[in-house]
Protein backbone atom coordinates (compact mmCIF):
# COMPACT_ATOMS: atom_id res chain seq x y z
CA UNK A 1 0.00 0.00 0.00
CA UNK A 2 3.10 2.44 1.36
CA UNK A 3 4.76 1.55 -2.04
CA UNK A 4 1.90 1.79 -4.51
CA UNK A 5 0.94 5.19 -2.92
CA UNK A 6 4.87 6.33 -3.31
CA UNK A 7 4.48 5.15 -6.57
CA UNK A 8 1.61 7.13 -7.52
CA UNK A 9 3.28 10.19 -5.70
CA UNK A 10 6.44 9.92 -7.83
CA UNK A 11 4.87 9.56 -10.79
CA UNK A 12 2.66 12.42 -10.38
CA UNK A 13 5.38 14.49 -9.66
CA UNK A 14 7.37 13.42 -12.65
CA UNK A 15 4.03 13.98 -14.86
CA UNK A 16 3.95 17.89 -13.49
CA UNK A 17 7.74 18.39 -13.56
CA UNK A 18 7.42 17.49 -17.49
CA UNK A 19 4.49 19.70 -17.94
CA UNK A 20 6.47 22.64 -16.48
CA UNK A 21 9.39 21.98 -18.44
CA UNK A 22 7.39 21.62 -21.78
CA UNK A 23 5.32 25.13 -20.54
CA UNK A 24 8.90 26.60 -19.95
CA UNK A 25 10.37 25.48 -23.55
CA UNK A 26 7.22 27.08 -25.22
CA UNK A 27 7.82 30.68 -23.71
CA UNK A 28 10.15 32.45 -26.48
CA UNK A 29 12.68 34.48 -24.89
CA UNK A 30 13.35 37.53 -27.15
CA UNK A 31 16.57 39.27 -27.51
CA UNK A 32 17.20 42.75 -29.21
CA UNK A 33 18.34 42.29 -33.18
CA UNK A 34 21.53 44.06 -33.73
CA UNK A 35 19.77 46.69 -35.80
CA UNK A 36 18.05 48.65 -32.67
CA UNK A 37 19.34 51.78 -31.31
CA UNK A 38 21.53 52.30 -28.22
CA UNK A 39 21.93 54.21 -25.46
CA UNK A 40 24.88 55.82 -23.66
CA UNK A 41 24.12 56.22 -19.95
CA UNK A 42 27.22 57.74 -18.46
CA UNK A 43 27.52 57.46 -14.59
CA UNK A 44 30.27 58.89 -12.31
CA UNK A 45 31.20 54.86 -11.79
CA UNK A 46 31.31 54.47 -15.92
CA UNK A 47 29.73 53.76 -18.81
CA UNK A 48 26.84 51.53 -19.73
CA UNK A 49 25.49 51.06 -23.59
CA UNK A 50 21.99 49.33 -23.85
CA UNK A 51 20.52 48.21 -27.17
CA UNK A 52 16.63 48.78 -27.28
CA UNK A 53 14.22 46.68 -29.18
CA UNK A 54 11.37 48.74 -30.49
CA UNK A 55 10.16 45.77 -32.24
CA UNK A 56 8.93 44.17 -28.87
CA UNK A 57 8.37 46.81 -26.74
CA UNK A 58 7.58 49.60 -28.96
CA UNK A 59 5.99 51.74 -26.76
CA UNK A 60 8.31 51.25 -23.64
CA UNK A 61 11.60 52.26 -26.11
CA UNK A 62 9.57 55.24 -27.27
CA UNK A 63 9.25 56.45 -24.38
CA UNK A 64 12.39 56.17 -22.73
CA UNK A 65 14.16 57.67 -25.60
CA UNK A 66 11.77 60.55 -25.26
CA UNK A 67 13.15 60.80 -21.98
CA UNK A 68 16.29 60.81 -23.51
CA UNK A 69 16.20 63.68 -26.15
CA UNK A 70 14.74 65.72 -23.90
CA UNK A 71 17.87 65.68 -21.76
CA UNK A 72 15.28 64.45 -18.36
CA UNK A 73 18.05 61.99 -17.50
CA UNK A 74 20.98 64.31 -17.03
CA UNK A 75 21.92 64.76 -13.86
CA UNK A 76 19.84 62.06 -12.51
CA UNK A 77 20.96 58.92 -10.79
CA UNK A 78 21.17 55.12 -9.58
CA UNK A 79 19.73 55.61 -6.25
CA UNK A 80 18.40 51.84 -5.47
CA UNK A 81 20.93 49.39 -5.39
CA UNK A 82 20.43 45.21 -4.61
CA UNK A 83 23.31 43.06 -5.46
CA UNK A 84 22.23 40.42 -7.36
CA UNK A 85 18.80 41.90 -8.43
CA UNK A 86 19.21 45.19 -9.60
CA UNK A 87 20.19 48.76 -9.96
CA UNK A 88 17.24 51.50 -10.13
CA UNK A 89 17.88 55.26 -11.81
CA UNK A 90 15.72 58.06 -12.70
CA UNK A 91 15.60 62.15 -11.98
CA UNK A 92 13.69 62.52 -9.17
CA UNK A 93 13.96 65.94 -9.00
CA UNK A 94 11.93 66.46 -12.47
CA UNK A 95 9.31 63.58 -11.91
CA UNK A 96 5.81 64.94 -11.83
CA UNK A 97 2.71 63.71 -10.51
CA UNK A 98 1.33 64.52 -13.66
CA UNK A 99 3.98 62.43 -16.09
CA UNK A 100 1.83 60.47 -18.48
CA UNK A 101 1.64 56.71 -17.49
CA UNK A 102 3.07 54.18 -19.59
CA UNK A 103 0.39 50.85 -20.38
CA UNK A 104 2.46 48.05 -19.78
CA UNK A 105 4.03 45.84 -22.14
CA UNK A 106 4.31 42.47 -20.01
CA UNK A 107 7.10 40.20 -20.54
CA UNK A 108 4.66 37.29 -21.07
CA UNK A 109 3.42 38.76 -24.49
CA UNK A 110 6.65 40.54 -25.97
CA UNK A 111 8.81 37.73 -25.04
CA UNK A 112 11.56 40.06 -23.49
CA UNK A 113 12.70 39.08 -20.28
CA UNK A 114 14.56 40.13 -17.34
CA UNK A 115 17.97 38.20 -17.91
CA UNK A 116 21.52 39.38 -16.68
CA UNK A 117 21.71 43.04 -18.16
CA UNK A 118 18.06 43.65 -18.62
CA UNK A 119 16.81 46.95 -18.82
CA UNK A 120 13.48 47.87 -17.61
CA UNK A 121 10.76 50.17 -16.39
CA UNK A 122 10.47 50.48 -12.46
CA UNK A 123 6.73 51.02 -11.70
CA UNK A 124 4.80 50.80 -8.54
CA UNK A 125 1.99 48.23 -7.97
CA UNK A 126 -0.02 49.42 -11.11
CA UNK A 127 1.02 47.72 -14.14
CA UNK A 128 0.45 50.53 -16.24
CA UNK A 129 2.08 53.21 -13.47
CA UNK A 130 5.89 52.93 -15.33
CA UNK A 131 6.76 56.39 -15.97
CA UNK A 132 10.74 57.03 -16.55
CA UNK A 133 12.62 55.20 -13.90
CA UNK A 134 14.14 52.07 -14.58
CA UNK A 135 16.20 49.52 -13.87
CA UNK A 136 19.37 47.22 -14.81
CA UNK A 137 19.02 43.26 -13.62
CA UNK A 138 22.08 42.41 -12.13
CA UNK A 139 21.46 38.66 -12.44
CA UNK A 140 18.58 36.67 -14.25
CA UNK A 141 15.68 37.94 -12.95
CA UNK A 142 12.78 35.58 -13.95
CA UNK A 143 10.53 37.00 -10.93
CA UNK A 144 9.87 40.28 -12.68
CA UNK A 145 8.52 38.70 -15.91
CA UNK A 146 5.31 38.20 -14.08
CA UNK A 147 2.84 34.74 -14.89
CA UNK A 148 -0.52 34.48 -15.85
CA UNK A 149 -2.55 36.81 -13.36
CA UNK A 150 0.29 38.29 -12.09
CA UNK A 151 1.78 41.18 -14.56
CA UNK A 152 5.63 41.51 -14.76
CA UNK A 153 8.03 44.46 -15.37
CA UNK A 154 8.25 45.55 -19.36
CA UNK A 155 12.08 44.62 -20.18
CA UNK A 156 12.58 47.28 -23.12
CA UNK A 157 16.28 46.10 -23.75
CA UNK A 158 19.35 44.45 -23.01
CA UNK A 159 23.07 46.03 -21.75
CA UNK A 160 25.89 45.23 -24.15
CA UNK A 161 28.53 46.81 -23.13
CA UNK A 162 29.38 48.21 -19.25
CA UNK A 163 27.73 45.46 -17.44
CA UNK A 164 31.08 45.79 -14.83
CA UNK A 165 29.86 49.06 -14.05
CA UNK A 166 25.87 47.66 -13.34
CA UNK A 167 27.47 45.29 -10.85
CA UNK A 168 29.94 47.83 -9.35
CA UNK A 169 26.89 50.14 -8.78
CA UNK A 170 25.06 47.13 -7.14
CA UNK A 171 27.67 46.36 -4.66
CA UNK A 172 28.43 49.99 -3.25
CA UNK A 173 27.13 50.89 0.03
CA UNK A 174 23.27 51.01 1.05
CA UNK A 175 20.53 51.80 3.68
CA UNK A 176 18.04 49.57 3.28
CA UNK A 177 18.30 49.27 -0.97
CA UNK A 178 18.95 53.02 -1.05
CA UNK A 179 22.55 54.18 -2.33
CA UNK A 180 24.35 55.62 0.78
CA UNK A 181 25.79 57.68 -1.81
CA UNK A 182 23.95 57.65 -5.09
CA UNK A 183 25.82 57.39 -8.50
CA UNK A 184 24.84 60.26 -10.64
CA UNK A 185 23.87 60.18 -14.33
CA UNK A 186 25.87 62.32 -16.06
CA UNK A 187 23.97 62.15 -19.19
CA UNK A 188 22.10 59.58 -21.09
CA UNK A 189 22.22 59.69 -25.21
CA UNK A 190 21.47 57.88 -27.84
CA UNK A 191 24.50 56.25 -29.65
CA UNK A 192 24.47 57.00 -33.25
Amino acid sequence: MVRALFRTTLATVAILLATAMVAEAAVAIVTPGPGGPKIRIVTTEGTIVVLLDPVHAPKTVANFLSYTDKKFFNGGSFFRAIPGFVIQGGNKPHESPSDPKLPLEDPQVTGLRNVNGAIAMARTSDPDSGTSEFFIDDGPQRSLDGAPGSPGYAAFGVVVSGMDVVRKIARLPANAEYLVNPVKIIKIERVH
